[in-house]
């Protein structure tokens, strides 16, 4: 078996540094709960909200290896602000698979985001975007997210290596079992360097800067039933959800 790949991990201090030096940064599992000020067992209390994703109804390729939640907020002057329900919109030039969709998943529901943890992380993590690239009111959307290997295979970036068309990404990896794959690629948008890593800890922190780089994540195969990959996708505009042009 092919020994993966781990990150170059970056120290809390040196998050946004590393965003403004390379587009991404990675933040080990052990230095989390000192960003976000709790204990391991308050961030473990989270995983249980991704056992009950509903299908996601919009796959063009036919699967059914994704489960998923979405839902959407706004941060600003420090207080984050859930929105109204809304459907979530991409662009096809962003992805070409999926974009040009109105696509309504059902929202993550309150036990989760009433969780600490849940507030801290969007706090924390627009703090650190907000020292790349200060804005007034960051708008973000929040997608719970499971891969998983029930039909052989699951996919967790169907559309390829892709921008999102906003301002930053960044990825928590909640849970991650039974499985091999699921390689972490990032290019540069406007050069030809590339890095590949494996996250494989719970509660690995990958930021990226959507404007600079391109992304992806290999697919997943199952070691055992069950095999599954779990992650909470937060992306952050400062101008604004993604909408349909109008017309």
């Amino acid at each position: 078996m092919t020994i993966p790949i781990p990150p170059a991990y970056t120290t809390l201090q040196d998050m946004a540094p590393e965003l403004r030096r390379r587009g991404y940064a990675v933040l080990s599992a052990q230095d989390l709960p000192s960003l976000l000020q709790c204990q391991q067992a308050e961030l473990d209390a989270l995983k249980g909200g991704w056992d009950e994703l509903p299908p996601d109804n919009y796959l063009k390729d036919g699967g059914h290896y994704r489960r998923r939640r979405h839902s959407c907020f706004t941060l600003e002057a420090g207080a984050l602000k859930q929105t109204p329900h809304r459907a979530h919109y991409q662009p096809l030039e962003y992805n070409a698979l999926h974009g040009g969709m109105q696509r309504l998943f059902e929202p993550v529901p309150l036990q989760t985001v009433n969780l600490a943890p849940w507030t801290r992380l969007l706090l924390a993590i627009g703090g650190i975007c907000s020292q790349v690239k200060p804005v007034q009111r960051w708008y973000v959307e929040a997608h719970q997210f499971r891969i998983d290997t029930t039909g052989g295979i699951g996919r967790p970036t169907p559309e390829g290596a892709h921008r999102d068309g906003v301002d930053f990404v960044s990825i928590l990896l909640v849970d991650r079992a039974n499985i091999k794959g699921g390689e972490s690629r990032i290019f540069e948008a406007e050069g030809p360097n590339g890095m590949r890593f494996m996250l494989t800890e719970p509660w690995t922190l990958l930021i990226l800067d959507d404007t600079r780089v391109i992304h992806e994540t290999t697919p997943i195969q199952p070691l055992a039933e069950g095999g599954h990959r779990d992650t909470l996708v937060l992306t952050w505009r400062g101008g604004g959800f993604l909408e349909a042009a109008a017309g």
